[in-house]
Parts: structure tokens; sequence; C-alpha cells
């Protein structure tokens, strides 16, 4: 195992003075910042070395590829597992004599870090191996419909047009098939990290991460709870419209609605219910182009991060969509599988929000500090522009199209975005309770558990018999644990900032029809409230500062719920 060098210094009793002179403050400053020093010597070259092997690997599909970020993860991960840093690093937390808050905030991060990887170097390596081993079955997976294999994005799209009952079902099947592929592996992962998280003094793996990233579980449990109360009579209204729409067109009762007629694998987005197809006004658009200009109007320039980006499909690649920090330098990338559709359109503006949050950091704050200030806030920038594909002000001032074709639509427009929004966020209520519940209980009956919180929370019949791992078939679940739940919050805060950008920022602006194109103002904004400060500070600290108010959702609520 790698060992970072450390100063060793003589210890000295708490408010005494050594024979040099030294205070307890000053030594475990000292000794952090050695510290600090040599942990980045080893770990921004190795860091930067696994984000390129995965990027690699991603859009490769190769084998030999996903060994190679497989092995530079471990590494990783090795350097954060050693004991004797750790213990070093609780040594000087537990002095409570680091008081330059800086290094205080660089202390807190590490810690934190470490404190996860105080695992048997042979199951940190199983885990890490059998994580990288189901990514690549997701990658390379292709559903199968009568002899013919589909990519995700096909399937999506069969499942958005089709009009066939009978094909609309068997695509939806298909699609699950992944979940007995990995199902197993799944479940195995879930107990290993459970068994690492205990081993550490939590209760849960769920508990485990939340408490990591300063997120208190009770407290989200509470914003949860919060959330569900707010929009559960608006979902069930429009449901009952969504559900009447579609049943006309799909020419059946609506009892007899199934989740396959929801045009999506997950009812993850909203159906197109009304009469405007936003695919339209982008089927002939180039849209990493449109992103390009319209970042540059906010003096956000990306040329750079879409050169060394990857966007559209091919054989093996990745179906998804990702941003990732090469080196906390500027040397950000993103990888989509770009088609001229809405939805790429709000993934790509979408991507993009959460690069130009990474590349417009500041380089004067420790590379330790040099990131969001949580998850969820990238994820907020990121939503905050993503929004913006199905804003008809923005599809005039940015993808130019003419005024005409798009305000007899304005309306219809609107109420997508609303019916969006409450679509995502009961979904988000499924993924959160039902990751909760599975580190909770990895032995209970997960696949009915899936079910009964899809139709409590979406509103969406079983199919009669269905007992499946369904659960397995959402890529989040399997790889990205832990982490769903900040969508939702990054929702929140995305109402939250554009709020404030509407009140202080763009002075009488419309905060329906506000786009911030052209507008260099709210660039700066950003970049000075939310991009620069990075982890420099609490995340409900950096939220308070930056709008005025700890995180809250009745902007959310006033946006989209009212």
């Amino acid at each position: 195992m790698h060992r970072l060098s450390f100063i060793v210094s003589v210890v000295v009793l708490a408010g005494m003075m050594t024979s040099c002179g030294t205070t307890e403050k000053e030594q475990m400053e000292q000794e952090l910042k050695a510290f600090i020093t040599d942990f980045e010597q080893t770990v921004r070259p190795l860091s930067k070395d696994a984000a390129i092997a995965y990027f690699d690997a991603s859009i490769s599909g190769r084998e030999e590829d996903y060994q190679k970020a497989a092995d530079l993860e471990l590494l990783l991960s090795k350097v954060y597992a050693d004991t004797e840093d750790f213990t070093k690093l609780k040594s000087i937390r537990d002095s409570r004599a680091v008081t330059d808050p800086l290094l205080a905030r660089q202390l807190e991060v590490l810690y934190h870090s470490y404190l996860e990887k105080q695992i048997d170097e042979q199951k940190l390596e199983a885990m890490i191996r059998l994580q990288t081993e189901n990514e690549k079955k997701f990658s390379t997976f292709r559903a199968e419909v009568n002899g013919k294999k589909y990519t995700d994005n096909e399937i999506e799209e069969l499942l958005r047009t089709s009009h066939d009952n009978a094909e609309l079902e068997a695509a939806w099947r298909a699609s699950k098939n992944i979940g007995p592929v990995v199902a197993a592996d799944v479940l195995h992962l879930v107990n290993m990290r459970n068994e690492a998280a205990r081993e550490l003094g939590f209760s849960n793996y769920h508990a485990m991460q939340l408490e990591l990233s300063e997120q208190d579980p009770e407290e989200i449990a509470l914003l949860f709870d919060e959330l569900d109360d707010l929009t559960r009579g608006a979902f069930a209204e429009l449901k009952g419209q969504m559900d009447a729409k579609l049943a006309a067109r799909y020419g059946i009762e609506t009892e007899a609605l199934m989740p396959w007629h929801y045009q999506n694998r997950f009812f993850q987005e909203a159906p197109k219910i009304f009469d405007t197809d936003l695919d339209v006004f982008y089927e002939d658009k180039d849209i990493a182009g449109l992103a390009t200009s319209y970042f540059a109007g906010l003096e956000l320039l990306i040329d750079d991060l879409v050169e060394k980006s990857d966007l559209y499909e091919k054989e093996g690649k990745y179906q998804h969509a990702y941003c990732t920090d090469i080196d906390r330098e500027g040397d950000v990338r993103v990888v989509c599988n770009i088609k001229p559709s809405y939805n790429w359109m709000n993934t790509t503006l979408h991507e993009y929000g959460h690069a130009v949050y990474d590349k417009f950091n500041d380089r004067t704050v420790p590379w330790v500090l040099r990131e969001p200030a949580h998850t969820f806030t990238t994820e907020a920038i990121a939503m905050l522009f993503g929004r913006l594909a199905s804003n008809p002000v923005w599809l005039e001032k940015v993808a130019d199209v003419p005024a005409e074709k798009v305000n007899p639509v304005a309306g219809d427009m609107k109420a997508a975005l609303r019916l969006e929004q409450l679509v995502f966020s009961r979904w988000a209520q499924v993924m959160y309770r039902f990751e909760k519940a599975m580190y909770e209980n990895p032995d209970r009956d997960l696949n009915a558990l899936w079910w009964e919180l899809v139709e409590r929370y979406q509103m969406i019949r079983k199919p009669e018999g269905r007992d499946a791992p369904d659960w397995a078939t959402k890529i989040h679940v399997a790889l990205y644990p832990a982490y769903y739940h900040n969508y939702l919050m990054g929702e929140l805060l995305a109402s939250q900032l554009h709020a404030k950008i509407c009140r202080d920022v763009v002075p009488d602006a419309n905060p329906a029809r506000e786009v911030y194109a052209g507008n260099p103002a709210v660039g700066r904004y950003l970049v000075d409230n939310v991009f620069k400060p990075g982890a420099t500070m609490h995340w409900n600290d950096m939220i308070e500062k930056a709008t005025g108010e700890k995180l809250t959702a009745k902007y959310y609520a006033e946006q989209f719920v009212h």
C-alpha cells in the first residue's frame, strides 16, 4: 500500500509552549500543511489519470479501457484507505487546534474522504471491481425487441412515438432485461457497502453517504416529506388529465394504462400530452452549437470544453450523459449521445451547466476545495440551464425559432415544464425512498418494495404478476448509490437561484420569461457567488451568502406547484 510521507513533529500539550516557542495551534497547522502538500503530490496526478481513463472507457466500451479505469480507481482509493494517514488526520482533527478557516475546511473535507475508505483493502478492491464490471454491463447492454437490438435512445424514441400497445409493452419489457443481469451483483454490492459502513460506525451505507456529504439524514427525510405534501395534490390533478389524454392516444380505458404507456422507461420525464411537440423546434438545430453560443452570451465560454468532449452515439459507448472535471485546472469534458431533440437540448445545457461550474472555479482556492460546495449545488446549476430548453423566450432568442411559431404554443410550453417538474419530483421520491429502505434492510422483498413505491408516488399500476428486479434496471441504483435525492435538492436550489437572479441581478425581470440570454451579469453573479467559492464553506452557508437564505422549498413551490 502506498504511504504518504508525513513530517513527524513533537507533540505538545495544549496551551503550552515548546522550547522553540511553538504552540499546539501552530504545530497542528504546520503538520496539516505538510500533509496536504504530500497528499496533493500523490493525488492530483493520480486523480487526473483516473478521470481520463474513465472518460476513455466510457466512450470506447473496451474491456481493456474499463480495466485500466478500475486499476487507477483502486490506486486512488488505496491512498484514502491508508490507515496511518487517517490516524494522523484524525489526531489533528481531534486536537481542535486548527483554526485557520481554509485549513480547517480542508481538514474536514479530507477527513470525510479518508473515513469512507477505512475498510479492508481486499473488500475495497472487490467493490471497485464489481462496480466496474456492472458499469460495463450497462454500457454494452442493448434491449432486444423482435430480434432487433435497440440502444437506450432508440427505446426511448419508440416509447415516445409508437401507438401500438403490443410494441410499447414489448419495448418496455425488453428494456428491463438488464435487471436480472445485474441484480445479484447490485445486491452483493449493497451488502458489502453496508458491512463497510457498519465497521466505520454508521447504521448503513445510505446514512453514511449522507452524513459524509454533510447532509443530516433526518433533515433530508423531513424535506422529502415536505415535498411529498407540497406536490401530491397538484400531481394527482395533473395525473388525471395526463391519463385521460394518454388513454385516448392509445385507444384504451384509463384503467388499462400501464407503465409502457407513459413514454419513458421509468416515467421520470413527462409524457407529451400537449399538442406542442418541442422536438420540432430542434429537429434541424445544431444542439452543441446552440449551447456554445448561449453560454458565450453569459461570458461563460465552453468552446474548449466542447472540443474535448464526446457528444454523439457510437457502438459500445456509455449511453447516458455526464460531465467530468479532469484536473480542477480547466480540463472539463462532457459525454452525451446527442440527437436533434428537445430532450438532448435539455441534457446538453444541463451537462454544460456542470461544466461551467467546474471550469470557472477559483484557481487560488486550495486544490482540495476546488470543487462544488456539494454535489447537489452543481446539479442546481445544471438544472437552472437545462430548464431553458422548453422556455419560449429561449427558443426565440437563442434557438432562433420565429415568434409566430412559438407564441401560439407558449402556454402549453409553460404547462409542460410544470408537468415535467412535478413528474420528476414524484419519481425522485421513489428513488430516494427505495434506496433508503434497501440499505436499511436489503433482505426485504425489493421487487415488491419497488412497485409499492411506484404505485404510491407515481400513481402507476404494476403489471399483473410482475415480479422482477426492475429496481436494478435504474443505473443510479446500481452504480451511483445514495445520490439521486440530490437531483431534487438541486431543483429546489435552481428555483431559489432563479428567484434571486430575477429579483436582484436582472431588475424587473419576469421570472416566467427570463432566460439570461446575452447577459454577462448573470454569468458574473454565478461565477462570483457559486462557482468560485467552491467547497470553502458548508453548502448551506454558500447558499445563504449567494441568495440571502438557507435552502428552502418555497421558491420551487411558487414556480411549479401553486
